[in-house]
């Protein structure tokens, strides 16, 4: 009875997240139920999600859904042995049984050398990413934005596809040794793709702040470059001077993420082996992780509850520093950055909020300044050739466009890339302003549009 009572308390907040004070009580039911086990150490999270998705297709809306779910994952720790579970369910018997089930793993678990103990109190940096009126935003909200899509779509002679979707989430972590944490943010996205024929091209946004994009802006932008996509000519594979817009950029430079984790050095996977303090990018390049930065998402703690610092990661070119999670500190005599996953993973830690500099050439002047080349809207289907070289692989997609005498002048069929990461940093001409970018390859961060030479076309695509 107790757990049918909780489940109908979630579904009454179908648009509306738990006050604080009931995650810290589902936090401290757990904390106190462990005191009597076995568990020297225990760690909660208690993290909840609301989401609703508009999808449409031919013109039309074909489904809206939504869901809210919450979610309780319970680590403990015994005789140097850690393990964690996890449960929907939030009544104390379930609770119960999921603390149990986390020492009951923990026993079977190999002792782990050096397991830390949990950190105690610790005191974050306020952040405030919840934005009421995308909480806000209804069905009917998102159905109107779809309509004025589609209704430009067909007096376009376009069809029209994408998703236009809004929710809100929040994380609690709490540990036996006082910590408690906090965070919660909304979110917000519209992606559409137009097509016109058998050409096609995009835009999506992505924000906390559901007014920080226009649905018919992108539209709109999405149907010129269809317009101007039909007749793609092919052209001859080989090296072109590239404009990037920021989603390109993007979905590439996602790739180098973790390679500035201590733990992706120390185990010799990173990129960045035998280069740090060396020129390894162009001087133009610098790169920041910044939990802080007002276009970006996510909590100030890391998945112990250390709180998350701002890291320079790359300085005019020269990979200056790397992110660490407590273990990675403590074996190289570091301070933590607060970039560490949850215990127990395999993966330690690594920058989640990337921060590249920009610069202030817009595509527009990128393309003016142009003799020849190519305008790329996006990417997909991206793959590492080289580790260490930071060769990738991928295609084209949605928007490939030839740049003559610093215009655009029509669309291209789509290329295959094989390109180093690294090589395109050092070739990089121009900078936009950076801004917050969203793929389809890449977690979003804050990038600019490049306009990089030399950049390696090895094949025309089938499409």
């Amino acid at each position: 009875m107790k757990s049918a009572t909780k489940s109908k308390r979630v579904s009454a907040f179908a648009s509306e997240l738990l006050p604080e004070r009931e995650l810290r009580r589902i936090a401290d039911t757990v904390l106190r139920l462990a005191k009597f086990t076995a568990a020297e150490e225990t760690e909660v999270h208690v993290d909840e999600v609301a989401n609703a998705l508009t999808r449409f297709a031919n013109n039309a809306i074909h489904q809206n859904v939504a869901e809210h779910g919450l979610t309780v994952s319970i680590r403990t720790v015994t005789d140097g042995r850690t393990a964690r579970a996890t449960t929907n369910r939030f009544d104390e018997d379930s609770l119960r049984s999921t603390v149990e089930a986390s020492l009951s793993l923990a026993h079977s678990q190999p002792k782990i050398p050096n397991l830390l103990p949990i950190p105690g109190k610790q005191r974050y940096r306020r952040v405030n990413r919840f934005i009421k009126h995308t909480a806000a935003l209804s069905a009917e909200d998102r159905a109107r934005a779809v309509r004025r899509a589609c209704d430009l779509a067909v007096k376009k002679g376009q069809v029209a596809a994408g998703i236009f979707s809004n929710g809100q989430s929040q994380s609690a972590l709490a540990n036996s040794r006082g910590l408690f944490a906090v965070y919660r943010e909304t979110h917000s996205e519209f992606s559409i793709t137009m097509q016109e024929g058998s050409a096609a091209s995009w835009a999506k946004a992505n924000s906390a702040d559901v007014r920080a994009f226009d649905p018919q802006k992108l539209t709109a932008r999405a149907g010129e470059k269809a317009h101007l996509a039909v007749n793609a000519r092919e052209l001859a594979p080989g090296r072109y001077t590239v404009i990037l817009e920021p989603a390109a950029v993007l979905d590439l430079v996602g790739f180098l993420f973790y390679d500035f984790s201590a733990t992706a050095l120390a185990d010799k996977r990173s990129c960045l082996n035998e280069r740090m303090g060396k020129q390894l990018f162009g001087q133009n390049i610098s790169i920041t992780d910044d939990v802080y930065h007002s276009l970006q998402q996510g909590a100030p703690f890391d998945g112990e509850g250390v709180p998350r610092q701002r890291v320079v990661l790359v300085d005019r070119g020269i990979p200056k520093n790397l992110v660490y999670s407590r273990a990675a500190a403590k074996a190289a005599h570091k301070q933590p950055t607060g970039h560490g996953f949850a215990l127990p993973n395999e993966y330690g830690e690594a920058p989640m909020n990337l921060v590249f500099g920009g610069g202030d050439s817009s595509i527009e002047k990128m393309v003016a300044s142009t003799e020849r080349g190519l305008l790329v809207t996006r990417l997909w289907y991206i793959r590492e050739v080289d580790p260490y070289e930071k060769v990738m692989t991928g295609m084209t997609r949605d928007g490939l466009f030839l740049v003559e005498n610093g215009h655009v002048t029509g669309g291209v069929r789509n290329f295959r890339f094989n390109q180093s990461l690294i090589e395109m940093l050092k070739n990089v001409e121009l900078l936009g302003p950076a801004v917050r970018a969203t793929g389809e390859e890449a977690f979003e961060m804050v990038v600019p549009a490049m306009k990089v030479r030399n950049f390696h076309f090895s094949e025309v695509t089938k499409f």
